[in-house]
């Protein structure tokens, strides 16, 4: 897995470096720290992943990340940051990054690293938990129903982006717990997800 990292603080891109590239079939082709420097490389090297911190000088993470998605749209791109501040996570969101973790779970960042790799998006426990919060209800149905999503599928589909759990999903619609869980494995199947937390993160970026 060949992989850029992009810290402006040159020990944290180094020890990055250190953890990732002492597990076998990783290698680090290049470390940046700017946002600026991080479009250069990644136009070089086109690597499996980017792994990004957000504040960085002039050009912040983000920004980064957004031109480099409008030019290579399938860019696999994974944020490592200190900072959990709502506006940051939803922007991450929309430009469509791969996952969105906190430094101080960076003995996870190989895990992670492996999940963005397979396809699957990574978010940290607290920044699932945010979501919802940072959310608005206002949801354009008919983008849904180019899908094929029904009206009770878009009504547990909402509840699902809202932290619900299938139980409790049940009880606010009267119907069982085994029923939404069947239900959750249509949508998902409909909608080419994997998980609730994928479906969570397409319901935001679906938002009118």
């Amino acid at each position: 897995m060949k992989i850029i990292i992009v810290d402006d603080d040159i020990l944290v891109s180094s020890s990055l470096k250190t953890i990732i590239e002492a597990t076998e079939g990783f290698e680090v082709l290049a470390i940046a720290n700017s946002g600026e420097e991080a479009i250069k490389l990644y136009k070089e090297h086109q690597p499996d992943i980017l792994l990004m911190d957000i504040r960085m000088g002039e050009m912040s993470g983000l920004e980064a990340a957004e031109k480099i998605l409008a030019t290579y749209a399938k860019a696999k791109i994974l944020f490592l940051t200190t900072f959990a501040d709502d506006e940051y996570i939803i922007t991450a969101l929309k430009i469509g990054a791969k996952g969105y973790i906190l430094k101080q779970h960076y003995n996870s960042i190989i895990q992670a690293l492996n999940a963005v790799y397979s396809g699957q998006s990574v978010f940290g426990e607290e920044i699932i938990s945010k979501i919802p919060a940072v959310m608005s209800n206002q949801t354009d149905k008919n983008d849904y129903q180019s899908y094929g999503i029904l009206d009770k599928e878009f009504e547990i589909i909402t509840l699902v982006s809202k932290g619900l759990s299938n139980k409790e999903i049940g009880k606010e619609l009267y119907l069982s717990e085994g029923t939404i869980r069947n239900y959750i494995s249509v949508i998902l199947d409909k909608l080419d997800l994997r998980d609730r937390t994928q479906l969570a993160i397409f319901y935001f970026n679906h938002l009118a």
